[in-house]
């Protein structure tokens, strides 16, 4: 039996991040079904070369390239959205910054700044500039990735742990707050994902095998295994659900 509750056509979709790993793989698969992509992050190049792509696999997308962690940046790309599309669908808060990792005590101002600014103020305030579009034309959706660090505070990672727990009480507080003007906010934590952002974890390898014995697959996710669940959040298939925020980590959390 076939079913349409997964179709984006017709949906304008804006991805940050998007120039590699998990958001690569949002956007990629946002667009095979259907959506045109606004692929995002903070260099234009490597964000056309992912645009590119979807276009030439038969996809709909376009490049425009934000530093989340910088207001005007995320002013310009909202400009650019209202001016060309006039709409905004779906908004997913993917980009992310963890400069540092070693033990919270060393944490030093630039990184915990750094951290702060994109994960926390840039995800608001990409938020509410999405969400003031998505009220004019009757709702949409928002996607943020947090983490399971969220949950579990990842080792010699505080701040970033700290932030992405912020993001998900951030998730919680637009979806009741915007629920009534039809815009659904849901997160996705994932667990452990082989992506350059994720590289200090693979190359110890004494913390990668800790990690293993926790994991019930006894494997770390590939970024692919992310996008089902944000296409999920995004469609027709998840029009009642909101304010949730889904682990998807092989079971680490259990």
């Amino acid at each position: 039996m076939s079913t349409d509750l997964f179709d984006l056509h017709g949906k304008i979709a804006l991805v940050t991040g998007a120039s590699r790993g998990i958001g690569e793989e949002i956007a990629k698969l946002l667009a095979q079904q259907g959506a045109h992509v606004i692929v995002s992050s903070r260099k234009l190049d490597d964000c056309e070369t992912v645009a590119r792509g979807i276009r030439e696999a038969g996809g709909s997308a376009e490049a425009y390239p934000c530093h989340v962690g910088r207001l005007d940046d995320i002013q310009g790309v909202f400009q650019h959205i209202r001016s060309k599309h006039d709409r905004l669908d779906i908004l997913v808060n993917n980009a992310a910054a963890n400069p540092y990792f070693g033990h919270i005590l060393d944490t030093d101002l630039s990184s915990f700044e750094k951290t702060v600014e994109v994960n926390l103020r840039g995800y608001f305030f990409m938020s509410v500039e999405a969400g003031k579009l998505m009220r004019e034309h009757g709702g949409g959706a928002i996607v943020n990735t947090a983490s399971v660090n969220a949950l579990q505070p990842g080792d010699k990672q505080g701040i970033y742990s700290i932030t992405k727990a912020a993001v998900v009480n951030m998730t919680r507080a637009f979806a009741k707050e915007c629920g009534p003007f039809g815009i659904r906010v849901n997160a996705l934590l994932p667990g452990l994902t082989k992506t350059k952002f994720a590289g200090a974890l693979f190359e110890d390898p004494a913390l990668y095998e800790s990690w293993m014995t926790k994991i019930p697959l006894r494997r770390h996710a590939e970024p692919r295994e992310m996008a089902g669940t944000v296409l999920y959040l995004v469609s027709d298939a998840a029009s009642y659900t909101n304010g949730e925020c889904i682990v998807v980590d092989g079971g680490l959390t259990v």
